[in-house]
């Protein structure tokens, strides 16, 4: 068997970039890998960048395991306008209405509607599909759990003298929708949104995804939110919004020419820091397939 083909067993930890779904980095992680067995524990948007847990082979069956750990994202929000997405990708209605400074961030359990153009599913189709397709969804409310919710800073925008700009760090359970949470503090829709981790599992361990064929560098889309506004972040104290990992990363043609290099987590390895990180917090991951 070559070298491309031979098994692997593992979770990879991913720096997804921002238009990139979890399928397509999923597929090609498989390609890459000559067909192997592969899946995610934890869909990210394709607005959203970050951390990504792609399991090869048999980490596959420890999925419900790995998808139970707590997330980290960090967000910066518009405050004084609305998105019907949640983020920049909707239509946007300025309303100058800013939340209270500071607002009051919800922790414990939550009750929550995730936002219409999102991956979940309704009747075995994304609802972010359906939306694009003009389809009014009533999104089914759901209890989440958020653990840390916290401001990390807030500022004038330097573009509209009527609006604002936060930074938010979000810790939270399985199933949570950080736009939700944004929006829900009237008025305000998410920037840019980077999981930062899952579990004990961190980004910046985390490798590009392999270049989807024919991959050319994205230019900067217009209106792109500022870097040196997550570069303030951290000077305040707060983790940055890192840099989405871009298409011309180096890293992705070396690792996608030589699969064996990247950085894959052995499934028992991963396994014993889940339940490290269960145990010191309290919770309870569920057990993986047999």
């Amino acid at each position: 068997m070559s070298e491309r083909g031979r098994a692997h067993d593992g979770v990879l930890l991913v720096d997804k970039p921002a238009g990139m779904t979890s399928h397509d980095v999923v597929a090609a992680v498989r390609r890459a890998l000559g067909g192997a067995r592969t899946g995610h524990a934890g869909t990210l948007d394709p607005f959203a960048t970050g951390l990504l847990l792609v399991l090869v082979g048999r980490a596959t069956k420890a999925q419900s395991t790995l998808m139970g750990l707590r997330k980290r994202y960090e967000t910066v929000a518009q405050l004084g306008a609305r998105s019907s997405t949640g983020d920049t990708e909707g239509e946007i209605t300025l309303t100058g209405r800013l939340p209270a400074d500071p607002p009051a961030l919800p922790v414990g359990e939550v009750r929550q509607r995730p936002p219409a153009h999102s991956a979940v599913k309704i009747r075995g189709e994304r609802a972010y599909r359906r939306a694009r397709r003009g389809e009014q969804l009533q999104m089914p409310e759901r209890t989440v759990t958020v653990h840390r919710f916290e401001q990390l800073w807030r500022e004038p925008d330097p573009r509209d003298a009527a609006l604002q700009r936060a930074a938010y760090l979000i810790e939270c359970g399985s199933g949570t929708y950080v736009r939700s949470l944004i929006a829900d503090l009237h008025d305000a829709y998410c920037l840019a949104l980077r999981r930062t981790a899952i579990g004990p599992f961190d980004v910046r361990d985390a490798s590009p995804p392999p270049p989807r064929p024919r991959e050319r560098p994205r230019a900067e889309a217009p209106g792109a939110v500022d870097p040196g506004a997550a570069s303030r972040a951290a000077d305040r104290g707060g983790a940055s919004l890192a840099a989405d990992p871009a298409a011309v990363d180096p890293r992705a043609a070396s690792l996608a020419a030589d699969p064996n290099a990247w950085p894959l987590i052995e499934l028992e390895r991963a396994l014993e820091l889940a339940r490290e990180f269960a145990a010191a917090t309290g919770e309870r991951p569920g057990a993986p397939r047999q």
